[in-house]
């Protein structure tokens, strides 16, 4: 049952693509349908595995850094309070500034290789990364924490054992989001400048009006970007399986 619906749910989007194709009667170079689409990518299977792989592999990388970054800024400003008044500001202005705005001065400054990009994931990631595992450090039960102290557990044990677990599904929630916005740094990069990726792709395609392409390499991402939230969703399920699921249990 968990494959056949997604495969519904693919084929009725599939279906509503073509039906949008006869009924408008837009020119395939305008809107192809899905069998031309899917003719582009059988063609060249290598070209959009190619591009397709680097720009999985700058979204995984900003999933990395955005996660650590925004982890270890959260745990400090939860238990340094001068230092909450020194990085809440930074982080109000790293989502502020539109990425769209610093992705030319960012591979003007990094380069128009793959590490622009994964800057721009970054930070598109560590806002919503920090302020989720920040706000469940914050909303940790006091129940908990003055059972710790009555127990003289440490600061650090009463970090380790207590806060962070607590923490956890907030945590959860904010890198689900994050999965789901990362892919547009990266592609936002490659627009900008770039001489590989999905992005670069999609770019030349349409300059060059093969919209088919143009349309398999956006599938392609569509297909590596759900992948990666699902992954990334069964992974944070799998991390605090102790938390029971309350739609589980619904009819």
């Amino acid at each position: 049952m968990k494959l056949l619906r997604p495969a519904i749910i693919l084929i009725g989007l599939l279906a509503i693509w073509q039906v949008v194709v006869s009924l408008s009667g837009a020119p395939p170079y305008i809107l192809p349908g899905p069998w031309a689409v899917a003719q582009a990518w059988s063609q060249r299977p290598e070209l959009f595995l190619h591009h397709g792989t680097i720009t999985m592999a700058e979204i995984l990388l900003g999933l990395i850094f955005g996660l650590g970054l925004g982890v270890t800024s959260a745990l400090i400003m939860a238990y340094f309070r001068p230092a909450r008044q020194w990085l809440m500001p930074v982080l109000v202005v790293s989502q502020a500034v539109p990425v769209f705005a610093l992705a030319p001065v960012l591979v003007l400054w990094v380069g128009y290789g793959m590490a622009s990009k994964v800057v721009m994931a970054t930070l598109i990631i560590y806002f919503p990364v920090t302020a989720a595992f920040h706000d469940g450090l914050r909303r940790t039960e006091p129940g908990w924490l003055e059972l710790a102290r009555t127990m003289n557990g440490s600061r650090w044990a009463i970090l380790r054992h207590v806060r962070i677990p607590a923490a956890l599904p907030a945590l959860g929630s904010g890198l689900r989001v994050a999965t789901a916005v990362a892919p547009i740094g990266a592609i936002v990069g490659e627009w900008v400048g770039s001489s590989s990726g999905l992005g670069y792709l999609m770019l030349h395609a349409n300059a060059r009006m093969q919209i088919d392409v143009m349309f398999a390499a956006l599938a392609t991402l569509s297909l590596l970007a759900v992948t990666l939230y699902f992954s990334v969703d069964s992974a944070v399920r799998h991390a605090i399986k102790w938390q029971p699921d309350s739609h589980s249990n619904e009819p």
